[in-house]
């Protein structure tokens, strides 16, 4: 229980369903003075924040269940936080909410879900999971709800997971989730949403990982592709593939970061049609069925997660790996970022694009 309106109607749709429901909210971080440049107001507005967890205690108490506070910062600080920068200082783009989900949610938080008796955890992600009898396999399945679906960052999920995880959201709307919350007298009915990373309030990249590997983040130089210098930038680690906005350089013509150099400390610019491109590899990969495929097959594939799923082909390899074929070229593919694959509404699986 985050204290937002999802978690907070998850819980209250469960015990309505007749569930026996525990409610567990997790502190994950606590910003040194250091490491927020955040005004009085900002952090109130993340899930770790203590206006929080005294959210989620007051729907804990309205829905008269237990209510814990399992302290997690030292799994978030090594599996999220430190993963985190060391991509950025690696040139690439992590997400950090599917690390969160994989290693705390999905690891330290359903181990102690478990001691605590419980045989299933639930979230308030917009997914939805099914029981095939045919294969006897758990399906993943995208929300109902298009424009909030979440199971783009839940392709990590294992059978055995599926098996013991609740989704009672992925039926339903987000206004309809308000309009539930409102209906059990939540407080939390109308908060907002945090758009931010929860580590990162005020969204200031440069300065979090500045403060997080001092002398790392130094100013380097802008390239074209064929090595020519054309201005200086902050710090490769500052930068994105696909960026456009904040290079702070003029070159009589838009142009966007097409690769990152971080052993070289560069960065390279060109034109658009640069960032475009119709294939990729990824390392990593979850096949949500437990069994990789065995031959080439036609899919739909997302590169991040406010990106449309396009036709492609997908190449199984060795090693946890796999390639894909789009066929149609791409804006952006970003090493460190996943891409998962569908079959129409099912996840297939995924992996981090190389």
């Amino acid at each position: 229980m985050s204290g937002g309106v999802d978690s907070s109607v998850t819980a209250a749709l469960l015990k309505r369903q007749g569930y026996e429901v525990i409610g567990a909210t997790m502190k994950l971080w606590s910003e040194s003075p250091e490491e927020t440049a955040a005004g009085p107001e900002e952090p109130e507005r993340n899930c770790c924040a203590l206006s929080a967890v005294e959210d989620a205690r007051r729907v804990a108490q309205m829905l008269e269940i237990p209510h814990y506070v399992f302290n997690f910062q030292a799994n978030f600080e090594r599996d999220v936080i430190d993963y985190f920068t060391a991509e950025y200082l690696a040139g690439r783009t992590p997400n950090p909410c599917i690390a969160c989900n994989h290693y705390i949610k999905f690891g330290a938080f359903w181990q102690r879900a478990r001691e605590l008796g419980a045989e299933f955890i639930a979230t308030g992600h917009y997914a939805r999971i099914e029981f095939d009898p045919r294969q006897q396999k758990y399906l993943l399945l995208k929300g109902l709800d298009e424009k909030k679906d979440q199971s783009y960052v839940l392709y990590h999920l294992t059978q055995e997971m599926l098996a013991h995880f609740l989704l009672p959201l992925g039926q339903l709307t987000k206004v309809e989730t308000r309009a539930l919350a409102a209906e059990f007298g939540f407080l939390v009915a109308n908060k907002p949403e945090s758009q931010e990373i929860c580590f990162i309030p005020d969204n200031d990249y440069r300065r979090f990982l500045e403060c997080r590997a001092p002398g790392k983040i130094n100013p380097g130089d802008f390239i074209s592709a064929d090595g020519k210098v054309l201005g200086k930038h902050k710090g490769f680690a500052c930068y994105t593939v696909g960026q456009r906005k904040g290079l702070g350089i003029a070159l009589g013509q838009p142009m966007f970061v097409t690769a990152i150099d971080p052993a070289n400390n560069r960065v390279t610019l060109g034109p658009e049609n640069a960032i475009f491109a119709d294939s990729l590899t990824a390392r990593d990969v979850n096949w949500i069925s437990a069994e990789t495929p065995v031959s080439p097959f036609r899919a739909l594939a997302k590169i991040r997660y406010n990106a449309a799923a396009s036709p492609a082909e997908v190449f199984p390899l060795s090693d946890r790996r796999l390639s894909v074929r789009f066929d149609q070229k791409q804006r952006a593919i970003t090493p460190g970022q996943s891409v998962v694959i569908y079959d129409d509404n099912r996840v297939i699986g995924g992996g981090v694009i190389e």
